[in-house]
């Protein structure tokens, strides 16, 4: 899906670099604006793989010095913390996309209803906290190995 949305805002913006350039031709007034909400809606899909590959922000030196078991009781406590922040993301999201829906906003220049654009905080959030709750259960099983250890490479054999 990532890789989908990130070729349309390549061709997007090419339709819209030709256009611009061709004599006695208006230049395109969406594509901007499509891009735009392409760019954002890949940040929010993509919070679940970015979870799961062990990208998130985090500062692993004092967690290095830790034994095995430490560690791994570390990592599933800052498993379930993230997915109850995005648990809570999601449950305001769900208030944030109902204001903007009752407002009946509107994008300036594809005219797509607003609401549109913003539910996909509820998908990225909604994803990203299941994936949360997956990723501590994966540790407690043992079934992945702790992220400091393995710097989120995940384990061999594909994703889960």
């Amino acid at each position: 899906m990532l890789v989908v949305l990130l070729a349309l805002i390549a061709c997007v913006e090419l339709l819209q670099v030709v256009f611009r350039n061709l004599p006695f031709v208006d230049a395109l007034t969406w594509p901007e604006e499509f891009c735009r909400f392409c760019w954002i809606w890949s940040v929010f899909l993509s919070l679940p793989f970015t979870i799961r590959r062990g990208g998130m922000l985090r500062v692993n030196v004092l967690v290095e010095l830790l034994p095995d078991a430490a560690r791994r009781i570390v990592d599933v406590l800052i498993d379930l913390i993230n997915a109850a922040v995005m648990g809570v993301l999601f449950c305001r999201s769900i208030e944030v996309v109902r204001q903007i829906r009752s407002s009946a906003e509107a994008s300036p220049a594809m005219l797509w209803p607003m609401w549109i654009v913003y539910s996909v905080m509820l998908v990225g959030f909604g994803l990203g906290a299941l994936r949360g709750v997956q990723m501590a259960i994966l540790r407690v099983m043992r079934r992945y190995p702790s992220a400091a250890a393995d710097a989120g490479n995940g384990p061999e054999g594909g994703d889960a």
